[in-house]
């Protein structure tokens, strides 16, 4: 049986994943008709026959609003995956597969490619990135300053001749720094690489358009904007070299194959677009509860903000709040809190049960010490002023347990 949430229980860890929301339930709900009755849309989309129709008819309506939501010039720049992490491993090891393939059929295959990530990426980059290195590649990892962030000269003074692919997420999942994406993919260009960037947590909570951003490829989840999980999404500029990650049935136009989940696909183009909408006036609202948030932690004594962040800030996600606390384990305030009622993380919830120090901390300078007493707070659509206030009366409590 599984374990009961208390109805007033406020959750906090919008960075994990997001509560279905209202677009994308209703979305769903065709999808969730059991048998003969399911007929009308739970087709394979690429059978011939009618259910099959309905099921690709949904499945490409659903890949023109998500490219509509991105910014993508045509539907067929969106890749279907299985989440972000697909998304990610397929980027890097695709692009940078087909690259090095260029360069064998150039005469050049003696040359070793050369590939730019950073060391604040989530493990779907981080790990791709060790697999390129254990596959002959130069890897490089730009180090982030203080606060988060990395600087254009930094990327400029890493690239080379045979830099062939730069991957740098649009905005960190722990401290929320966004980075200056259009400014490091122009440079990256201009160099003769292509681009990437995991732009997982911006979407739906900072400015994004694929075309303004000026980036090759972009990677993208559902339940981090609403949406059902399971899928994410690729986007893939036309003509960009790929080499395709899985292999099978010749799907997604032979670059990702594998039956479609067209009801998650469905849910994702709701949920993206509602997302998408809400956008600016998000930021402003979740911005001015971000600033309270800061505000009241700084009250507290052994509390303090990990970086920076000045109120009505644009460098940073406006729904993300990031502290350090002195003298306890985050997970030792995470497990108080959740009893009194709060949900929140101490970091990425893809390592929450690791007992190693943020690799992101530890790249910006925390010592490991400091680190082990992360606090991640994160908020989205439902959250509200009171919660804010409750969870800053809570954190006390939790600090004086």
């Amino acid at each position: 049986m599984a374990a009961k949430v208390p109805e007033d229980y406020v959750y906090l860890d919008y960075a994990a994943t997001a509560p279905l929301c209202e677009e994308a339930a209703l979305a769903l709900e065709p999808y969730q008709a059991p048998g003969r009755a399911n007929l009308a849309v739970g087709g394979n989309a690429n059978s011939l026959h009618g259910p099959g129709r309905a099921a690709f008819e949904a499945l490409e309506a659903a890949r023109k609003s998500l490219a509509a939501s991105l910014g993508a010039r045509r539907p067929s720049e969106v890749i279907l995956t299985s989440g972000a992490t697909e998304a990610d491993n397929a980027a890097l090891l695709g692009m940078a597969g087909a690259a090095r393939e260029l360069y064998r059929r150039a005469g050049r295959g003696d040359v070793t490619p050369h590939v730019i990530v950073t060391e604040i990426e989530h493990d779907a980059v981080l790990a791709p990135a060790r697999r390129l290195e254990a596959l002959g590649f130069r890897v490089t990892r730009l180090r982030p300053d203080a606060s988060g962030f990395i600087e254009v000269r930094a990327l400029e003074a890493a690239l080379d001749a045979d830099t062939v692919l730069v991957s740098v997420q649009m905005a960190n999942s722990e401290v929320g720094s966004i980075q200056p994406i259009a400014q490091l993919a122009r440079t990256a260009h201009d160099a003769g690489a292509l681009f990437h960037t995991d732009a997982v947590q911006a979407l739906g909570k900072a400015p994004l358009d694929v075309q303004e951003l000026d980036v090759d490829a972009a990677s993208f989840s559902a339940h981090k904007v609403g949406g059902p999980k399971g899928v994410g999404a690729l986007y893939l500029r036309a003509r960009t070299p790929f080499d395709p990650f899985l292999l099978g049935g010749g799907q997604e136009s032979g670059l990702r194959s594998g039956t479609q989940n067209v009801a998650g696909a469905v849910g994702f183009a709701a949920a993206a677009a509602a997302a998408q909408a809400g956008q600016p006036d998000e930021a402003v609202r979740l911005g001015a509860l971000r600033d309270r948030l800061y505000a009241g932690l700084a009250e507290l004594g052994p509390v303090e903000a990990t970086v920076d962040v000045e109120p009505g800030s644009r460098d940073f996600l406006p729904n993300i709040v990031h502290v350090l606390v002195d003298g306890l384990e985050s997970q030792t305030l995470i497990l108080r809190l959740d009893m009194l009622g709060f949900g929140v993380s101490g970091g990425s919830a893809c390592s929450s049960h690791s007992l190693e120090p943020s690799h992101v901390l530890r790249a910006m300078g925390v010592s490991a010490d400091r680190a082990q007493g992360a606090l991640r707070v994160s908020m989205g659509r439902y959250t509200t002023a009171d919660d804010v206030e409750a969870f800053l009366a809570a954190m006390a409590r939790a600090l004086d347990w």
